[in-house]
Protein backbone atom coordinates (compact mmCIF):
# COMPACT_ATOMS: atom_id res chain seq x y z
CA UNK A 1 0.00 0.00 0.00
CA UNK A 2 1.38 3.99 -0.90
CA UNK A 3 2.55 5.73 1.76
CA UNK A 4 1.56 9.53 2.88
CA UNK A 5 4.99 11.56 2.28
CA UNK A 6 6.79 13.67 5.43
CA UNK A 7 6.74 16.30 2.73
CA UNK A 8 2.86 16.14 2.83
CA UNK A 9 3.51 17.79 6.56
CA UNK A 10 6.19 19.97 5.29
CA UNK A 11 4.05 21.85 2.46
CA UNK A 12 1.06 22.15 5.31
CA UNK A 13 3.37 23.82 7.46
CA UNK A 14 4.65 25.90 5.20
CA UNK A 15 1.18 26.90 3.78
CA UNK A 16 0.10 27.95 7.07
CA UNK A 17 3.01 30.52 7.27
CA UNK A 18 1.69 31.80 3.46
CA UNK A 19 -1.98 31.42 3.67
CA UNK A 20 -2.10 33.56 0.43
CA UNK A 21 -3.07 32.96 -3.02
CA UNK A 22 -0.04 34.25 -4.51
CA UNK A 23 2.12 31.72 -2.88
CA UNK A 24 -0.27 29.23 -3.51
CA UNK A 25 -0.03 29.27 -6.97
CA UNK A 26 3.72 29.28 -7.55
CA UNK A 27 3.61 26.71 -5.47
CA UNK A 28 0.68 25.02 -6.77
CA UNK A 29 2.36 21.91 -8.32
CA UNK A 30 3.80 20.75 -4.96
CA UNK A 31 0.56 20.68 -3.48
CA UNK A 32 -0.42 17.94 -5.97
CA UNK A 33 3.18 16.10 -5.95
CA UNK A 34 3.66 16.68 -2.38
CA UNK A 35 -0.17 16.36 -1.02
CA UNK A 36 -3.14 16.24 -3.23
CA UNK A 37 -1.96 13.18 -5.47
CA UNK A 38 -0.01 10.95 -2.77
CA UNK A 39 -3.37 11.37 -0.75
CA UNK A 40 -5.59 10.29 -3.72
CA UNK A 41 -2.64 7.24 -4.07
CA UNK A 42 -3.80 6.53 -0.15
CA UNK A 43 -7.39 6.75 -1.10
CA UNK A 44 -6.77 4.31 -3.97
CA UNK A 45 -5.39 1.94 -2.06
CA UNK A 46 -7.30 1.73 1.09
CA UNK A 47 -10.72 0.59 -1.39
CA UNK A 48 -9.80 -2.99 -0.11
CA UNK A 49 -8.88 -2.28 3.28
CA UNK A 50 -12.56 -0.49 3.64
CA UNK A 51 -14.46 -2.75 2.23
CA UNK A 52 -13.17 -5.37 5.17
CA UNK A 53 -14.76 -2.86 7.77
CA UNK A 54 -18.09 -2.67 6.00
CA UNK A 55 -18.92 -2.49 1.82
CA UNK A 56 -21.08 0.13 1.81
CA UNK A 57 -18.54 3.00 2.57
CA UNK A 58 -16.16 4.60 -0.23
CA UNK A 59 -13.04 4.92 -0.98
CA UNK A 60 -13.32 7.58 -3.69
CA UNK A 61 -10.23 8.84 -5.40
CA UNK A 62 -11.36 11.20 -7.65
CA UNK A 63 -9.36 14.80 -7.48
CA UNK A 64 -12.72 16.62 -7.12
CA UNK A 65 -15.84 15.51 -5.29
CA UNK A 66 -14.10 12.14 -3.83
CA UNK A 67 -13.09 11.21 -0.79
CA UNK A 68 -10.57 13.79 -0.05
CA UNK A 69 -11.40 17.08 0.53
CA UNK A 70 -10.78 20.43 -0.97
CA UNK A 71 -8.32 22.56 -0.02
CA UNK A 72 -10.16 25.96 -0.69
CA UNK A 73 -11.77 27.65 2.35
CA UNK A 74 -15.29 28.45 2.06
CA UNK A 75 -14.83 32.21 3.43
CA UNK A 76 -18.09 33.55 2.41
CA UNK A 77 -19.68 33.65 6.11
CA UNK A 78 -16.09 33.54 7.97
CA UNK A 79 -14.22 36.47 10.05
CA UNK A 80 -11.29 34.46 8.80
CA UNK A 81 -10.73 35.35 4.72
CA UNK A 82 -7.47 33.08 4.84
CA UNK A 83 -7.56 31.18 1.64
CA UNK A 84 -6.87 27.78 2.57
CA UNK A 85 -7.03 24.59 4.77
CA UNK A 86 -3.71 24.13 6.28
CA UNK A 87 -4.87 20.38 7.15
CA UNK A 88 -6.01 17.66 5.24
CA UNK A 89 -9.29 15.51 5.55
CA UNK A 90 -10.01 12.52 4.29
CA UNK A 91 -13.45 11.23 4.52
CA UNK A 92 -14.78 7.73 3.20
CA UNK A 93 -18.54 8.34 3.53
CA UNK A 94 -21.71 6.01 3.51
CA UNK A 95 -22.07 5.05 -0.17
CA UNK A 96 -25.83 6.96 -0.06
CA UNK A 97 -24.26 9.88 1.51
CA UNK A 98 -25.02 13.09 -0.57
CA UNK A 99 -22.72 14.65 1.76
CA UNK A 100 -19.92 15.06 4.65
CA UNK A 101 -22.97 15.15 7.28
CA UNK A 102 -23.55 11.32 7.05
CA UNK A 103 -21.84 8.30 8.70
CA UNK A 104 -18.71 7.77 8.07
CA UNK A 105 -14.34 7.01 8.55
CA UNK A 106 -12.43 10.27 8.56
CA UNK A 107 -8.55 10.59 8.30
CA UNK A 108 -7.47 14.17 9.63
CA UNK A 109 -3.49 15.48 8.87
CA UNK A 110 -2.65 18.26 10.34
CA UNK A 111 0.93 19.11 11.50
CA UNK A 112 1.06 18.16 15.18
CA UNK A 113 -2.46 17.23 15.17
CA UNK A 114 -3.37 13.97 13.71
CA UNK A 115 -6.31 11.64 14.20
CA UNK A 116 -8.56 9.09 12.93
CA UNK A 117 -12.23 9.24 13.56
CA UNK A 118 -15.68 7.59 12.71
CA UNK A 119 -19.23 8.71 13.32
CA UNK A 120 -21.60 11.38 12.25
CA UNK A 121 -20.87 15.02 12.56
CA UNK A 122 -23.87 18.07 12.59
CA UNK A 123 -26.57 15.52 11.33
CA UNK A 124 -29.76 17.34 9.96
CA UNK A 125 -32.53 17.57 12.47
CA UNK A 126 -34.35 14.44 11.05
CA UNK A 127 -31.19 12.20 10.81
CA UNK A 128 -30.52 13.49 14.27
CA UNK A 129 -33.60 12.30 15.62
CA UNK A 130 -33.75 9.22 13.83
CA UNK A 131 -30.11 8.58 15.92
CA UNK A 132 -31.96 9.46 19.21
CA UNK A 133 -34.82 7.21 18.74
CA UNK A 134 -32.31 4.21 17.81
CA UNK A 135 -30.72 4.92 21.43
CA UNK A 136 -34.56 4.90 23.20
CA UNK A 137 -36.12 2.20 21.08
CA UNK A 138 -32.43 -0.09 21.63
CA UNK A 139 -30.74 1.48 25.38
CA UNK A 140 -29.25 -2.63 25.06
CA UNK A 141 -27.36 -2.42 22.00
CA UNK A 142 -26.37 1.05 22.31
CA UNK A 143 -24.71 0.30 25.86
CA UNK A 144 -22.76 -2.67 24.53
CA UNK A 145 -21.98 -0.13 21.22
CA UNK A 146 -19.79 2.55 23.54
CA UNK A 147 -18.54 -0.35 26.17
CA UNK A 148 -17.51 -3.08 23.92
CA UNK A 149 -13.50 -3.29 25.40
CA UNK A 150 -12.01 -2.50 22.53
CA UNK A 151 -14.09 0.83 21.60
CA UNK A 152 -14.07 1.78 25.61
CA UNK A 153 -10.35 1.00 25.71
CA UNK A 154 -9.67 3.67 23.12
CA UNK A 155 -12.47 5.64 21.97
CA UNK A 156 -15.06 8.45 23.52
CA UNK A 157 -18.06 10.30 22.13
CA UNK A 158 -17.28 13.64 21.40
CA UNK A 159 -18.43 16.69 19.55
CA UNK A 160 -21.95 19.20 20.95
CA UNK A 161 -24.08 18.35 23.31
CA UNK A 162 -27.49 20.34 23.93
CA UNK A 163 -27.55 22.02 27.65
CA UNK A 164 -31.01 20.70 28.07
CA UNK A 165 -33.10 18.02 26.86
CA UNK A 166 -34.96 17.67 23.63
CA UNK A 167 -37.81 18.46 23.31
CA UNK A 168 -39.81 14.75 23.38
CA UNK A 169 -37.46 13.00 25.23
CA UNK A 170 -37.96 11.85 28.85
CA UNK A 171 -35.51 14.40 30.83
CA UNK A 172 -35.06 10.93 33.38
CA UNK A 173 -33.93 8.86 30.84
CA UNK A 174 -31.04 6.80 31.72
CA UNK A 175 -29.20 7.84 28.48
CA UNK A 176 -30.10 11.63 28.62
CA UNK A 177 -26.92 12.73 28.53
CA UNK A 178 -26.12 11.16 25.41
CA UNK A 179 -29.72 11.92 23.67
CA UNK A 180 -28.67 15.52 24.30
CA UNK A 181 -25.81 15.10 21.78
CA UNK A 182 -26.07 16.85 18.39
CA UNK A 183 -22.69 14.61 17.30
CA UNK A 184 -21.91 11.26 17.21
CA UNK A 185 -18.37 11.04 16.94
CA UNK A 186 -15.15 9.30 18.40
CA UNK A 187 -11.69 10.06 17.31
CA UNK A 188 -7.97 8.68 17.85
CA UNK A 189 -5.02 10.46 17.96
CA UNK A 190 -1.84 9.51 15.80
CA UNK A 191 0.96 10.74 15.25
CA UNK A 192 2.95 12.06 11.69
CA UNK A 193 6.11 9.49 12.24
CA UNK A 194 3.22 7.01 13.02
CA UNK A 195 0.73 8.34 9.66
CA UNK A 196 4.16 8.35 7.35
CA UNK A 197 5.36 5.15 8.14
CA UNK A 198 4.70 1.73 5.49
CA UNK A 199 2.24 -0.07 7.56
CA UNK A 200 -0.10 2.82 8.27
CA UNK A 201 -2.75 1.26 6.07
CA UNK A 202 -2.92 -1.45 8.40
CA UNK A 203 -2.94 1.05 11.40
CA UNK A 204 -5.60 3.35 9.84
CA UNK A 205 -8.30 -0.63 9.19
CA UNK A 206 -7.44 -1.05 12.64
CA UNK A 207 -8.83 1.87 14.26
CA UNK A 208 -11.54 2.06 11.61
CA UNK A 209 -12.61 -1.35 12.83
CA UNK A 210 -12.53 -0.41 16.50
CA UNK A 211 -14.80 2.22 15.61
CA UNK A 212 -16.82 0.38 13.50
CA UNK A 213 -19.98 -0.25 16.33
CA UNK A 214 -20.65 3.30 16.35
CA UNK A 215 -20.75 3.59 13.02
CA UNK A 216 -22.98 0.16 12.31
CA UNK A 217 -25.17 1.50 14.87
CA UNK A 218 -25.60 5.18 13.46
CA UNK A 219 -26.34 3.63 9.91
CA UNK A 220 -28.97 1.32 11.62
CA UNK A 221 -31.22 3.40 13.18
CA UNK A 222 -31.16 6.26 10.07
CA UNK A 223 -31.93 3.46 7.93
CA UNK A 224 -29.15 3.01 5.37
CA UNK A 225 -27.06 -0.81 4.32
CA UNK A 226 -24.64 -1.95 6.90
Amino acid sequence: MSQIPPEAFRFLRQLKKNNNREWFNKNKNRYMEELRDPLLEFISDFTRPLARINPHFVADPRPVGGSLFRIYRDTRFSKDKTPYKTAAGIHFRHETAANAYAPGFYLHLEPGACFTAAGIWHPDAATLGKVRDGIVARPGDWKRTLNGKTFRKQCRLEGDSLKRPPKGYDPEHELIEDLKRKDFITSISVTEKQVCAKDFGKKLESHFKTMRPLVGFISKAIGVAW
